[in-house]
C-alpha cells in the first residue's frame, strides 16, 4: 500500500492531536500537576480592590517604610521607629507561587519593632509577602517578593 502526501498529513495530524489530548487529560487527572487559582474567591477578593488600593497607598506614603530583609535566621521584618511596636497589629502572609500547601500566615504581635519569620518554616525559592497591618486605625499594605536560596 502507498501512502500519498494527503493521506500522510491527516495522519500527522491525527498523531499530533492525539499527543496534546493525552497530554492535557494527564496534568487534569494527575494530582503531581497542581493548578490551582492563586486566590480561592477570586470575586469576593476583586470586590475589595479599591480598599486594597487605599492601603498600598497609605504604606507608600510612609516617610519610613518597614524594610523586608533575608537573614541567615529567616526574613526580618523592621518596622520604623516611630511606631509605637505594641500597637501595631495585623498579619504577614507568605504565599508560595508554586506551591499552595506551603502557604502560612504570620500574626504581628511585637515587644521590639523587628517581627523574624524563622527559617525553618521557609522552603528555598520564590515566596510573596503580603504584610496587612494596621497602627492608631490606619490600615496598611506592603508587597514583596523574596527569593530564598
Amino acid at each position: 500500500m502507498k501512502i500519498n502526501w494527503g493521506t500522510g498529513l491527516v495522519i500527522a495530524i491525527a498523531l499530533f492531536m492525539s499527543f496534546i489530548l493525552y497530554f492535557v487529560i494527564e496534568v487534569q487527572s494527575n494530582s503531581k500537576y497542581d493548578n490551582d487559582l492563586v486566590v480561592e474567591e477570586y470575586y469576593k477578593y476583586d470586590a475589595r480592590f479599591q480598599e486594597e488600593m487605599e492601603r498600598v497607598q497609605n504604606a507608600q506614603d510612609l516617610v519610613q517604610k518597614p524594610i523586608i530583609t533575608k537573614t541567615d535566621q529567616g526574613i526580618t521584618i523592621v518596622f520604623p521607629q516611630q511606631f509605637i511596636p505594641n500597637q501595631i497589629t495585623g498579619k504577614v502572609s507568605l504565599y508560595r507561587p508554586s506551591n499552595k500547601k506551603l502557604d502560612f500566615d504570620t500574626p504581628i504581635s511585637l515587644s521590639n519593632p523587628t517581627l523574624l519569620i524563622p527559617k525553618s518554616k521557609l522552603v528555598g525559592g520564590q515566596w510573596d509577602i503580603n504584610m496587612e497591618w494596621q497602627y492608631e486605625g490606619k490600615s496598611y499594605l506592603t508587597k514583596e517578593p523574596i527569593y530564598i536560596q
